[in-house]
């Protein structure tokens, strides 16, 4: 892991699995149930990359059917699809070194290091590769929450569209989450004053100079109410996230 990396340059893996079944009584080794689904995506400097992990997994082991009824993926589907053990290195590729993210983290990172027990042993278990943060657990610990800290909850609390999610599906529940993680934790980029740099260049920004001659006069455009009124809203959903910066 690039422990070099500041707070705002960090790697963040949010990440969400779907199962065949929900393991309610001893953890995931009770029914031996497994992950048929893994979606995760990359932040960078608090901006979605674009990167992101998905595939479907073959258990085989029947799904259950009250599993059927959250994500809607059933056995029919999973036949053609790989193995855990053809993705491992890929996945953990894709995670390892990052901050990984995911709502009631324990039940995905529980069937993570499952399968990696099942694979190998000696593979370890996912905070070994990984720092894990559990966004249900500091939902709980904040203020002004609802009191349901579902994923549907705290999307709608922080008036994040979710229109396109009929049933639970792994990567569109990642991409949902990550939106959420970065209203909790302040809904706001770093400013970018280096945008005419290539993204492969990572020496920083480049020093900003003052014109002193041959300055001419800028206009002054001033916002519309429209625009003071959809910018107040958008301030309004950092806040709940914590102060604004904005309105200091």
């Amino acid at each position: 892991m690039n422990t070099s990396l500041n707070s705002e340059q960090r790697r963040i893996v949010v990440l969400d699995t779907e199962t065949t079944g929900m393991n309610r009584e001893g953890g995931p080794h009770y029914m031996g149930h497994r992950i048929i689904e893994i979606g995760a995506v990359e932040i960078i400097n608090r901006k979605l990359t674009g990167r992101h992990f998905h595939v479907y997994l073959k258990p085989d082991r029947e799904i259950q059917p009250d599993a059927i009824e959250v994500h809607g993926i059933t056995d029919e589907f999973l036949l053609d699809k790989p193995l855990y053990h053809q993705v491992h290195e890929e996945f953990l590729d894709f995670i390892k070194g990052a901050e990984l993210v995911a709502h009631n983290a324990p039940f995905d990172v529980g069937f993570m290091d499952y399968e990696f027990e099942k694979l190998d042993a000696s593979i370890g278990n996912t905070e070994q590769y990984c720092k894990v943060t559990d966004t249900l657990a500091m939902a709980k610990r904040m203020a002004n929450m609802p009191a349901r800290k579902n994923l549907d909850s705290l999307a709608k609390h922080y008036t994040i569209d979710t229109s396109a999610r009929i049933l639970h599906g792994a990567l569109l529940d990642a991409e949902i989450l990550a939106e959420v993680y970065l209203a909790m934790t302040g809904g706001q980029t770093s400013m970018q004053f280096n945008a005419g740099q290539s993204d492969g260049d990572e020496s920083g920004g480049e020093t900003i100079k003052r014109l002193t001659t041959g300055r001419k006069s800028l206009k002054i455009l001033h916002a519309s109410a429209d625009e003071i009124e959809a910018h107040n809203s958008r301030l309004d959903i950092v806040e709940k996230g914590g102060r604004c910066l904005w309105r200091l």
